[in-house]
């Protein structure tokens, strides 16, 4: 892979970048996967606590396949629910009614969250992992990729190594997700077809994912699973959750050199992701590198890969398993 030389983003109307944050969806996915592959002994890796974060409009059971074969592998996992996600989640009225009149107005407690809510979350549960021993490996996934940064400039004593895949991770000219979303690069991921309601006005980016219309149903999986079974789609559908804080995509998350850029950084690249798109995944990692030219991402590229990853989520587990501490 090249560095990435693209100029700075340009500015677009918040209502694409909106249409463009519609598609940054995390989910329940993975939590489908059998596994095809055999759990190793840990032999000489010896025994990490992974901290595992999921993205917008998922929860921690996102992780549930390569956080059960990490587990199989002797380690301890660590799967974060972020508030109002998971089982703590925020599930409309009008949603369980699919009244999508009601729906496109109902108030969301999600509308005040931020990034340091969910930067707090994280944080604690890598303290609680530190405190019980072994070294601390932080993954997250698309979303996930905010927490990454803001917790590894908060405690990078306290982290062996993070983990980007298929994450958001800004730079200077890219502060926030909602500037990575709406950059040259972020244009070409693939938008869903319709958010309800007004996102200004509710606060948060609100989607129908049981909806009946197959054309949006069609974009869904493009976005996320692609080459998924309709099957597991239907698992991803049932894993999500309506409503995503638009405060927290618009929050800053740039690690600093002194902190975040000290620790090893690992990234995931899925070369068919239709959400965060290869491109943008590739300008991200060229200025992270850019900041820290003696301390750069090592990429292992899934070329075949939606954002959900291979169906087979043993090949993410091998790479998690064999990160360098």
């Amino acid at each position: 892979m090249t560095d990435n030389k693209n100029p700075h983003p340009e500015g677009t109307s918040r209502r694409r970048a909106l249409r463009g944050l519609a598609g940054v969806a995390g989910a329940a996915a993975l939590a489908a996967g059998t596994g095809a592959g055999t759990a190793h002994a840990t032999g000489t890796h010896g025994v990490r606590t992974y901290v595992l974060v999921h993205g917008t409009h998922s929860a921690g059971a996102f992780w549930t396949a390569i956080g059960r074969e990490l587990a199989l592998r002797g380690h301890r996992v660590v799967a974060v629910d972020q508030p109002l996600h998971g089982t703590e989640k925020f599930i409309p009225k009008a949603y369980q009614a699919q009244d999508l009149r009601a729906l496109a107005t109902e108030p969301s407690p999600v509308a005040a969250l931020t990034l340091d809510d969910f930067e707090r979350r994280v944080t604690g549960a890598v303290r609680r992992a530190a405190r019980l021993g072994g070294p601390v490996v932080l993954v997250g996934h698309s979303m996930g990729g905010l927490s990454v940064s803001r917790v590894a400039d908060a405690v990078p004593e306290l982290l062996s190594h993070i983990c980007y895949m298929a994450a958001f991770c800004p730079s200077r000219t890219m502060p926030s997700l909602m500037d990575c979303a709406s950059s040259p690069e972020g244009q070409h991921a693939l938008n869903p077809l319709h958010q309800v309601g007004d996102p200004e006005k509710l606060g948060v980016l609100r989607l129908n994912w049981r909806t009946s219309d197959r054309r949006e149903l069609v974009a869904f999986k493009e976005m996320i699973c692609a080459d998924h079974t309709d099957a597991q789609f239907l698992r991803v559908l049932e894993g999500m959750q309506t409503d995503e804080s638009m405060t927290a995509y618009a929050d800053r998350a740039v690690g600093r050199a002194t902190t975040w850029g000290r620790l090893p950084r690992t990234y995931l690249r899925f070369g068919k992701d239709r959400t965060v798109a290869p491109q943008l995944q590739d300008r991200m990692i060229a200025e992270a590198d850019e900041l820290t030219p003696h301390n750069r991402f090592t990429i292992h590229d899934f070329p075949d890969a939606g954002h959900l990853g291979p169906p087979d989520p043993t090949r993410v587990t091998d790479v998690l398993h064999g990160l360098p501490l």
